[in-house]
């Protein structure tokens, strides 16, 4: 990192193609009270960005706004009323928006600490997408050993965390990929299936017939009904996005309120079966000590996860802040597994 003491950071100045975005200059932050300064060591690219940049995240800042959902670096200082001791010391933080910078104010509550023996990029890799994927299973699915679940984008950021997470409790996984990931996802344990080929919801209860006890679905749209579909009695059906409205124009709100209604019409019904849509974000507002002690001690269970090998991280490539265009343009190029981490 430059020891200049320069910040240098990532502004998404409007609706913009990848290469629009801009570098800003500047000086770096002072802690104010309760807040650090991190020197960011690893940030990376979310399906959240990718829809910031097209005005399509649902409650985004106002343009123009520095994205970057989540970072690990190291403290470089504290502000009064902050632990002094966080000086020094590797920590993750899930900030929505901010962290495409080499210098991140964050309160010192929301930072978790990384454990010594983890690279910051292979914790990147695990900060949303972790803390997603495990409150998905343990938290909202309670996936146990002898559970079958589908995880659709199985070769993704959050599905393949997901994946490796049901693997570890003795579950049963079916994975949806396109099919140049099935060899992979075979070796780990997966069944696959192939989104591409068409009738996926009828190959899946080919190989649960009597139905599946939670499915994991990102895509939203039309075939979310599919997925409620799928679930045996007692099933969970979780969702958590609706990337397939991703390019529409229109309200960026309307997919999410769709999916409420139809998640809220679903568990009205007297069918032993549940729907939720997952938001990272839920209880922050209203109860944020308790928020922020979930995420603390989930996260640590996710690296505690990483450290004993039932999950990896999976890095897709590693670019400088500078070179953000070209790292935004792979992400979105959807060839490559696993997480495109920008470093210093």
């Amino acid at each position: 990192m430059n020891s200049t003491g320069e910040l240098v950071e990532v502004v998404l100045p409007g609706r913009v193609e990848p290469e629009g975005l801009r570098i800003r200059r500047g000086a770096v932050p002072t802690p104010g009270p309760g807040q650090v300064v991190v020197r960011m060591e690893a940030t990376g690219v979310s399906f959240a960005e990718q829809q910031m940049r097209r005005g399509r995240y649902y409650d985004q800042p106002p343009f123009p706004f520095v994205p970057g959902y989540d970072l690990v670096g190291t403290v470089l200082a504290a502000g009064e009323e902050a632990d002094p001791g966080l000086t020094g010391t590797r920590v993750a933080a899930l900030v929505k928006v901010g962290g495409w910078a080499s210098h991140v104010l964050v309160d010192a509550a929301d930072v978790v600490p990384v454990p010594d023996g983890v690279a910051a990029a292979e914790a990147e890799t695990l900060v949303v997408n972790g803390i997603t994927a495990w409150q998905m299973l343990h938290r909202k699915a309670r996936v146990r050993a002898g559970h079958t679940v589908v995880v659709h984008g199985a070769n993704g950021g959050v599905g393949s965390v997901l994946v490796q997470l049901a693997l570890a409790v003795g579950a049963r996984v079916i994975g949806t990929a396109s099919a140049r990931h099935h060899d992979a996802l075979r070796e780990q344990g997966v069944v696959p299936v192939d989104y591409r080929a068409g009738g996926v919801a009828a190959r899946i209860r080919a190989l649960a017939p009597g139905g599946v006890d939670a499915v994991f679905d990102h895509v939203g749209g039309r075939g979310i009904t599919d997925s409620w579909r799928l679930l045996a009695p007692g099933g969970t059906l979780v969702s958590y996005g609706s990337a397939s409205t991703r390019d529409d124009e229109g309200s960026k709100q309307w997919p999410v309120l769709k999916l409420l209604f139809r998640v809220w019409t679903w568990n009205a019904l007297p069918n032993r079966r549940r729907a939720c849509f997952f938001n990272v974000w839920a209880g922050k507002a209203l109860a944020g000590n308790r928020f922020r002690s979930r995420l603390r001690a989930d996260l640590t269970q996710v690296f505690d996860a990483l450290q004993r090998g039932e999950v990896t991280a999976r890095i897709a490539a590693q670019l400088p802040l500078a070179r953000v265009s070209e790292a935004l343009r792979l992400a979105e190029s959807g060839t490559v597994a696993g997480k495109v981490v920008l470093i210093p």
